[in-house]
């Protein structure tokens, strides 16, 4: 029964660090750029956009479908920031223990 009471206090444990993790998390942002820099899409450590911004050079709008193309470039860079972030992260929270595939952690 030792045993039970130990795993018990370490979920517990556990928990709490993830909890002061998803709060960390909410605290940062992370910015994606493409097109050299002219665009840049800042997110949240949960992945809620923050803020866009675009260079003046490149809002033509008989070029709107490659300003909205560098939009998403942008976004998508900053979305794998965050997860790398989360993912380094989780790492460090579960002392390198592998989780089982489809498993993920804070979300």
């Amino acid at each position: 029964m030792n045993n039970l009471g130990q795993m018990l206090k370490q979920a517990q444990q556990m928990q709490a660090r993830m909890q002061e993790m998803q709060e960390r998390l909410a605290a940062i942002e992370v910015t994606g750029v493409s097109g050299g820099g002219m665009v840049a899409v800042t997110l949240s450590g949960k992945g809620d956009v923050k803020k866009v911004k675009l260079d003046k050079s490149i809002v033509d709008p008989n070029e709107i479908e490659v300003l909205e193309d560098l939009i998403v470039a942008a976004f998508n860079d900053a979305k794998s920031r965050v997860e790398r972030h989360i993912a380094e992260e989780t790492e460090k929270l579960t002392g390198g223990l592998k989780l089982p595939p489809g498993l993920k952690l804070p979300f």
